[in-house]
């Protein structure tokens, strides 16, 4: 169910002498960029598509810039295969934002939400949501000293049947812990209902393996480590999900605006 692998949050670079001094970067983000996109963009840093502009300048409501985002999600969707029944949402804040702005869309109107704790990516996760709401813990594979090396087994998990949703992190990689496998669903404590959405910080996991995004109730993560640059988030929720916000969830973070 969980394995251990060697990520870490240090960043980690081989120089590759044969590419003009472009080096091996190995570091879990900001990731590496392909070559020819980064050559692309800089042909056209000072006048991009003709316009006479940089990318960076146009108008973020201009026809030449929605093309772009609506191409973005169209790509994003066939990659995924994400269908229909889900929105895709290109934000700002990053993962670490989406910890609050997750419990301000789904948390309502249980007001509370199991979160599973695999690492220290999820333990601050669950720390934020208790924010705005109750929190069960439903396993924390902390040891005495605090290292994340293993988890509970599922028998002794602790799912609150009568919260909003299930949270968990995919793959932890401050500590290494991985989550392999779905979530069992059934009528036990340590199941989910069928009907619990299950939410996952995807960040390091999102297009480097293959995912079934049916699974799920909403996904999220930071682009900038497997898709592209710091500063986008993604988002996806199913729609039946929209129209949950708290009252004074800000409308810029309110997934249904």
């Amino acid at each position: 169910m969980f394995g251990l692998s060697d990520s870490s949050e240090e960043p980690l670079f081989v120089t590759n002498h044969q590419t003009s001094h472009r080096v091996f970067n190995f570091s879990p983000g900001p990731a590496a960029l392909p070559t020819e996109v980064l050559e692309k963009a800089a042909s056209e840093m000072l006048n991009w598509r003709g316009m006479g502009v940089s990318v960076m300048e146009v108008s973020h409501r201009g026809k030449e810039f929605m093309e772009v985002a609506a191409k973005a999600k169209d790509d994003f969707r066939r990659l995924l295969h994400i269908s229909d029944h889900y929105e895709i949402l290109f934000m700002q804040g990053g993962a670490i934002g989406e910890n609050s702005i997750v419990p301000l869309n789904l948390m309502l109107p249980q007001g509370k939400a199991n979160y599973l704790i695999s690492g220290q990516w999820s333990a601050r996760s669950a720390k934020e949501a208790a924010r705005y709401g109750e929190v069960q813990i439903v396993a924390d594979g902390a040891d005495a000293q605090g290292r994340y090396q293993s988890m509970p087994p599922r028998s002794r998990w602790k799912i609150d049947p009568n919260a909003a949703y299930l949270h968990l992190c995919v793959n932890e990689t401050i500590d290494g812990l991985a989550f392999d496998g779905l979530v069992d669903r059934g009528h036990e404590s340590h199941q989910a209902p069928k009907d619990m959405p299950v939410v996952a910080d995807l960040s390091s996991t999102v297009l480097s393996e293959a995912i079934d995004v049916s699974e799920f109730g909403l996904l999220y993560g930071g682009a900038q480590k497997n898709i592209g640059p710091a500063g986008l988030t993604f988002v996806i929720i199913r729609k039946d999900l929209l129209g949950r916000a708290h009252p004074l969830c800000p409308s810029a973070f309110n997934y249904t605006i």
